[in-house]
């Protein structure tokens, strides 16, 4: 009997930059999630299926086991911690930085060698508390989880910690990235139970998601 193997994802840029890596494993979802409403998909692999969830349950679905394998941002790693998860592959996909920023006119280098105690709002409170320490910057951290860009704006903190890709949504709320914390990119995570278990099965797609990976990032690369 054949295995059945669930693939975690999430909607947006990290199901549409995943969809090549797949493919080049064989497996293609037959239906789109932003069309759907199913949030079990088919692949044209009756023994793979992939279940639609938000960013950040991601690691959860697999780390239970509810998922054989799935797809999250290295910030949402760092917030879950890991904990159950084999980390495999860096798919260098739905790449974007995690930086500090500020309105503009905000002298923050003043402050924050001042000694001030900053404001910052934030989803990823793991990973600004240990940047933030790491200087020896005192802060207090309020978890949002809408848009941070509005923290600043209505006075509820001094400066945002978030994913920046291109910047223009800060540019137009009038704020400025101040500060570079870590560069974020997309990883594929096993269930640790599922890769000794379903090895057989698991493997083969793993390496070819993992050749598929650092082929499309050798083409990237500056000759």
């Amino acid at each position: 009997m054949t295995q059945q193997l669930t693939l975690a994802l999430s909607k947006g840029r990290i199901f549409e930059e995943t969809l090549p890596l797949l493919k080049a494993a064989g497996i293609e979802v037959t239906e789109d999630p932003e069309r759907s409403r199913k949030l079990i998909l088919p692949t044209n692999d009756p023994a793979v299926r992939v279940v639609i969830v938000r960013a950040s349950d991601v690691p959860t679905y697999v780390q239970y086991g509810a998922a054989d394998f799935g797809v999250a941002g290295k910030d949402v790693l760092l917030e879950h911690g890991g904990e159950g998860l084999y980390q495999p592959i860096d798919l260098n996909i739905a790449k974007c930085r995690l930086s500090v920023a500020v309105p503009a006119g905000f002298d923050y280098a003043s402050a924050v060698r001042q000694g001030a105690r900053l404001r910052v709002v934030t989803k990823y409170v793991n990973c600004a508390r240990n940047h933030f320490a790491a200087k020896g910057v005192h802060v207090d951290l309020i978890k949002l989880y809408g848009s941070m860009e509005l923290g600043p704006l209505v006075g509820l903190s001094d400066a945002i910690v978030d994913l920046v890709s291109t910047g223009s949504t800060l540019r137009a709320n009038n704020l400025v990235e101040v500060e570079h914390i870590m560069d974020i990119s997309s990883r594929l995570v096993v269930n640790q139970a599922a890769l000794k278990l379903k090895r057989e099965r698991l493997q083969p797609i793993l390496a070819a998601i993992e050749a598929a990976s650092q082929a499309k990032e050798t083409t990237a690369q500056p000759s």
